[in-house]
């Protein structure tokens, strides 16, 4: 029979042993950024190596959240799809909502969400289950991560330094994912790679 000592030991080595496993299933800024494949919008199996020798932009998105409404309804992630994808940047906007939560849609939906917004990702990836959300440390949507051709995360946080959902504060925010993607493709270290993510919490 354990000890209360030995009982609180042991304990405690589990949650550290928990805490650490937890850590490593989180991608790292500086790292390989994790491998994985999910079906796309069409049912076509999409996976992060078959974009090796490009960039990557990792969006997570849910439609009915009101801090994507602000970056969609002014069409500013319309704009960097666009901008980024033209010059060869892989862009994949990533449902995690579970089913029966707020922004779960299956493939037509999220079509006909593209067509709508006249967004212009590369694909849009459904995670259902939230396994990569969470393996990425997905918190929110958006949440944004950039990746180089050699698979090295190179940026996680914000789409942008304002906080806030209201589409006035884009020009006034310092445009985050938008220098990293122009410093690394310059050549040039990023200069904040980490950053706080804003917005609805994934809704896993």
């Amino acid at each position: 029979m354990y000890s209360i000592n030995q009982t609180l030991r042991l304990v405690l080595a589990a949650v550290i042993l928990s805490a650490s496993g937890a850590a490593q299933a989180v991608a790292d800024v500086g790292a390989a950024a994790p491998d994985f494949s999910l079906p796309d919008s069409n049912g076509t199996s999409r996976s992060l190596s078959g974009f090796e020798g490009r960039y990557v932009v990792l969006e997570w998105t849910n439609d009915g959240c009101p801090f994507v409404r602000k970056h969609y309804g002014s069409g500013n992630i319309q704009s960097l799809q666009k901008e980024y994808t033209a010059k060869d940047v892989a862009w994949l906007s990533i449902i995690s909502s579970a089913p029966g939560e707020q922004g779960h849609v299956g493939g037509a939906e999220a079509n006909a969400l593209t067509v709508e917004r006249e967004a212009a990702p590369t694909a849009v990836l459904l995670d259902p289950g939230g396994n990569v959300g969470r393996e990425y440390g997905a918190k929110t949507t958006p949440h944004m991560y950039v990746i180089d051709p050699k698979g090295t995360l190179i940026y996680a946080g914000g789409i942008d330094s304002i906080p806030s959902a209201n589409p006035q504060d884009i020009e006034k925010a310092t445009p985050y994912v938008k220098l990293a993607l122009d410093e690394a493709m310059a050549g040039k270290p990023v200069s904040q790679a980490q950053t706080r993510p804003y917005g609805c919490s994934v809704k896993y």
